[in-house]
């Protein structure tokens, strides 16, 4: 089995609850995880950040951090759908990375990571200077319309769950 078929099959094992067989599945592929996203080809650094999530691997989302500051679009993509899947639960996931979260969405040179970044942020928590720069984004006419689209349906969502905990 390599780490892909390992991966889904962790994803399998959490999606059935099966907490025993995923623990014995993550400690089996720890190392490989980790070794993997210090790998020097991409394509395995990539596989490896998306695994993170498959397996739940909770402890090593400062290893998602490596993954967002990635030299390859292709990595930074990966660790960005991890961090968007283990933080839909977990906001302080996506509040710890705020600041390389808002530099992404707005600087990268990649249009699909500026989106997924974008994304991620809805999973934090509502504060204004996220919702002031998505505002910023999708009012920009020079952004692309995808961007534009994803960055004012996300900003409405922090700004309605913003009202929400202030009442």
């Amino acid at each position: 089995m390599n780490l892909a078929e390992a991966a889904a099959r962790a994803d399998e094992l959490a999606t059935a609850g099966d907490e025993r067989g995923l623990a014995n599945l993550r400690a089996e592929w720890d190392e490989e995880v980790e070794h993997g996203a210090r790998n020097g080809d991409y394509r395995i650094r990539a596989q490896s950040y998306r695994a993170i999530a498959q397996f739940r691997f909770r402890q090593k989302i400062q290893l998602l951090r490596r993954g967002l500051e990635d030299e390859s679009p292709a990595a930074r993509g990966s660790a960005l759908i991890a961090l968007e899947g283990l933080s839909r639960n977990h906001p302080g996931d996506v509040n710890g990375m705020r600041p390389l979260l808002h530099d992404l969405a707005s600087h990268d040179d990649n249009a699909a990571v500026r989106r997924l970044a974008i994304v991620c942020l809805k999973n934090g928590s509502p504060q204004r200077e996220t919702i002031l720069l998505l505002n910023g984004l999708a009012e920009d006419d020079e952004q692309e319309a995808e961007l534009r689209k994803s960055a004012k349906a996300v900003a409405a969502m922090l700004k309605k769950r913003a009202d929400t905990n202030t009442r």
